[in-house]
This record gives C-alpha cells, sequence and structure tokens, in this order.
C-alpha cells in the first residue's frame, strides 16, 4: 500500500529554507533574497516517488518572524478571543504574521517529521528568539531534526558534533524525539542528504517507516547512477587525454637544418629535446584540447548533478614538463655532424648507454655507423625509437597528477548546492587535496597502466573502461574518509 509522508521545513525568517529546499530538489523554486518573509505561504514539493506510489513530499513554510508574539498567539488560540486576534485581526491587519500561524498549524495538524533549520554560527543560547521557536517546536508535538546551517568552512566532525550537543541540550526540555545533525544548504554533498534521510526513519512512527525504507532506497539509487555516470564522465574525458597526441611539422631551410642538428646531438646524448616552434604549435593544440575537455566534463557534472551554470573559461597553463616531445632525427640536418660523429664514436658509444638507449652489443652500433654514416645512424636512431614523425603528448609526470585533479572536480560540484546559484568555480576546502592524492597514490599501479595502455595505441573507450573502476574506488574512498556513514550507502548497491 502506497503513502505519502511529509516532512516540513521551519525556521526563523532568512535563515535559508528555500535555499535549502532548491539543493534538496535540484530545481529553483520560491525566491531567494536577503530579507524577512520571502516565502509568504507554504508550499509542497515533491522530494522523490517510488513505482509504487509512495511519495515523499517536502515543506516549505513562512519563516517563524515574532517567535515570542507567534508562541502567545498559539498558545491563546484555543480560547475564543485568541481565535478572533487569530482569523479576523492577524488575517487584514498582519499578513505575513496570520501565515506563520496558518503554516504553524497545518504542520502540526499534517507532518509527520519536522526539520528545524538554525544558523550554525549562532549558538542557541545567544539568539533571544530560539527559546520561544523552541517552545513553538514542543506546541507542535512531532519529531524535530535540528539542521545547522551556514556552518561555513569544514571545521571537522569534533566542532560539529560540539554545536550538535549544545542544540540538544536546548530542544530536550521542550521537544521530545529529536535529532541534531550539521547539515549546510550551501556545502552539503549528497551522501550527506542520505544520512539526513536516515535521521527521518529513525524518528518517523513505526507504521510508516516500511514506506519512507522504499522512498529512501529509490533516492540512493537515484544518486548512485548519478555517481556512476560522473565517474564515467571522467573517465572518458582522461583517457582522451592519454590518448591524445599532436603532429609535429618538421621546418625547412638552413634554419630547419640548424634545429635538427640540435635535436639530434639532444636525442643521441638523452637529454632533453629542445622545442621549436612547431613543437611549442602543437603544444598549444594539445593544451587547448585538453582544456576544452575538462569544461565539457566539468558541465556535464554540473547538469548531472542538478546545477545550473557552466564551468569557467580557465585555460590551462601550459608548462614544459607537461609535455612529451618526441622529435626524429633529421637526417638531412645529420649529415652536417658527420665529422663530429665519427670522431667521437667511443663516446657516443657511451653517451647511447648512459641516456637509456641501450642497442644491445656495442660493436654493432659501430658497425652500423661505420656502413651507413650519419645520415644512415639517423635513420636507424629513428626506427629503433620508433620516432619516424615528430609527436607531442602529455607526459608521465602530467599524467600522474591528473586523476586527483579530476576528483577533486568531481568532489566540488557533488557539494555545490543549488541554492547558491549558478555553479561557480571557488576554492574547496584545504584538506580535500592531500586526502584525494594520498589515495590516488595508493592506486598509481593502476592508473600508470592505463597511461600505459594509452601510450600503445589501445583506443580511448578501452582506456576508460580501465579507469572508470580505479576513479570511483577512489571516490568512494575519499566519500567514506570525509562522511564515514556513506560506506554503507556504496555497500548497499543493489
Amino acid at each position: 500500500m502506497s503513502e505519502r509522508i511529509e516532512i516540513t521545513l521551519v525556521s526563523h525568517t532568512n535563515v535559508g529554507k528555500t535555499t535549502l529546499v532548491r539543493t534538496l530538489l535540484r530545481r529553483d523554486i520560491g525566491e531567494v533574497a536577503d530579507r524577512a518573509h520571502v516565502t509568504e505561504r507554504s508550499e509542497a514539493h515533491v522530494l522523490i516517488d517510488t513505482a509504487a506510489g509512495d511519495e515523499l513530499v517536502l515543506w516549505d513554510t513562512p519563516g517563524f518572524g515574532d517567535s515570542a508574539r507567534l508562541l502567545r498567539r498559539l498558545l491563546a488560540s484555543e480560547n475564543p478571543i485568541g481565535w478572533l486576534q487569530t482569523q479576523v485581526w492577524d488575517r487584514f491587519t498582519d499578513r505575513p504574521f496570520f501565515s506563520s500561524q496558518q503554516a504553524v498549524r497545518s504542520v502540526r495538524d499534517h507532518t509527520h517529521v519536522v526539520l528545524y533549520l538554525v544558523n550554525a554560527a549562532e549558538a542557541p543560547s545567544a539568539a533571544a528568539y530560539v527559546q520561544a521557536e523552541v517552545r513553538i517546536l514542543g506546541w507542535i508535538g512531532k519529531p524535530v531534526i535540528v539542521l545547522l546551517n551556514q556552518t561555513g568552512p569544514a571545521r571537522g566532525r569534533e566542532a560539529d558534533a560540539l554545536d550538535e550537543s549544545e542544540w540538544s541540550r536546548h530542544l530536550a526540555e521542550h521537544v521530545g524525539t529529536h535529532r541534531v545533525m550539521a547539515f549546510d544548504g550551501f556545502a552539503r554533498c549528497w551522501v550527506q542528504e542520505d544520512a539526513l534521510l536516515a535521521a527521518v526513519e529513525q524518528v518517523l512512527a513505526p507504521e510508516h517507516r516500511a514506506a519512507f525504507a522504499r522512498l529512501r532506497a529509490a533516492w540512493r539509487a537515484r544518486n548512485l547512477e548519478v555517481f556512476d555516470e560522473s565517474m564515467r564522465v571522467l573517465a572518458r574525458q582522461l583517457s582522451a587525454m592519454a590518448s591524445d597526441r599532436e603532429g609535429v611539422a618538421e621546418a625547412g631551410g638552413p634554419r630547419g637544418l640548424a634545429q635538427g642538428a640540435r635535436r639530434l646531438l639532444a636525442s643521441i646524448k638523452g637529454e632533453a629535446v629542445p622545442a621549436d616552434a612547431a613543437s611549442e604549435r602543437a603544444m598549444a593544440a594539445l593544451a587547448t584540447r585538453l582544456d576544452r575537455s575538462v569544461r565539457e566534463s566539468t558541465d556535464r557534472l554540473i547538469a548531472l548533478h542538478g546545477l545550473s551554470g557552466r564551468a569557467g573559461e580557465r585555460i590551462l597553463a601550459r608548462l614544459a614538463e607537461q609535455f612529451d616531445l618526441a622529435l626524429p632525427a633529421d637526417v638531412n640536418a645529420s649529415g652536417m655532424l658527420g665529422g663530429v660523429v665519427s670522431g667521437a664514436l667511443g663516446g657516443l658509444m657511451a653517451d647511447l648507454s648512459a641516456g637509456g638507449l641501450t642497442f644491445g652489443a656495442g660493436a654493432l652500433l659501430g658497425g652500423v655507423l661505420g656502413a651507413l654514416g650519419a645520415g644512415g645512424a639517423a635513420q636507424a636512431y629513428n626506427a629503433l625509437r620508433g620516432t619516424n614523425e615528430g609527436r607531442v603528448c602529455w607526459s608521465p609526470a602530467f599524467l600522474a597528477e591528473r586523476p586527483a585533479a579530476a576528483l577533486l572536480r568531481y568532489l566540488a560540484v557533488a557539494h555545490y548546492g543549488r541554492g547558491r546559484g549558478e555553479w561557480v568555480d571557488a576554492e574547496y576546502p584545504a584538506h580535500w587535496r592531500p586526502l584525494v592524492e594520498s589515495i590516488v597514490a595508493r592506486h598509481r599501479e593502476r592508473f600508470e597502466a592505463a597511461w600505459t595502455q594509452a601510450g600503445e595505441g589501445a583506443l580511448p573507450e578501452v582506456v576508460a573502461a580501465r579507469l572508470e573502476p580505479v576513479l570511483a574506488e577512489c571516490a568512494q574512498e575519499a566519500l567514506a574518509t570525509l562522511y564515514p556513514e556513506s560506506a554503507a550507502l556504496f555497500d548497499r548497491r543493489p
């Protein structure tokens, strides 16, 4: 049998109820403004439903406003004079105050659980209105979950626990069943939403828990689907980057010959190959494609998480060490070096060995040089390196940094509340980076295997299939570290 379960969000005016509702619904509703009584009437929104017909409905209500006066009206409303004040006088002389009274009565009569949103920056003992509002919650007589909003930068579990304990003490005198939890509508993560639903399930009357369990399972399945698709998006972006190559056109004329000569000497000695104008253009093309793919994948993450806006126009800063530049030795230019090479054969053999270009027997190399001359040596060198055409790709060191960067992007999007407005790139908490980097480091060999596969010419979709599970494991580990309760969320996959 299907059920309609209603939860109602209440708070003092201008604490952020509508902002939180937008975040939970992942769509824009109502009006968000820095003034009192922005919401003038209660509004119902379906958070989730099931195939069986169950509905979880969230009510957004007008703020309490003058809480002490509201409490007096509610306590006096059972007598005729109090009823006259409420239903006649307040209705026509103070509409926002009348709306607040009607909203509170509706909560008492219809809701199953009350969500009381408070400003975490204010201690309950310091806010004059809190004591009156706690008594109003007692008058309503329903289970209450206090949500600590506007917590600001991440403070650690210990600080949240202290605030939760202090608020719980203030509720204990007037409110029976209650829970307190940190839940910032601006920067909550979807795994915290599941924790909120778990708290609702705990305080809900037993006869409603079976239906609520079905609703929570539907909510969880939807979020896990978004998580899985997010990992696919990141895997495809990383695999395309690892597989990307840009050819380098050879320059002609004397200048080209001189550049080719310098490249040949550097290559033979095992040194970094100096970039020229053609190489710089290739690097710029590679960086432009990466920047575009990062923005496109971020836009996809934004859409998947029910946010609006687009990724910022942030062009990747290009550094030489980010690229792996492989240029062939110029056969024509090598003719200019014939005398030098022939006169330093012993040193050449040592340089090749020290540079990591081990050809086997040194005598064979001497024979090749003797038989082919300098130009033939360049051709042999290119064949042994597999570099008959110039190309630029991303360096191994740069590739090693990309999984952490991708996962940090994911965490930033997953924590961005719809109520904050359109997506804006911002600094993430300082403790995220060392956490993510340490997790990625533990999976280094698996990532390196994917980069090797890409370097050997595997199709991007094959590389993506290899990257996706390891990215998912890293993301799950990061979420479970930040929010220990989320580990069970992933364990309960269908």
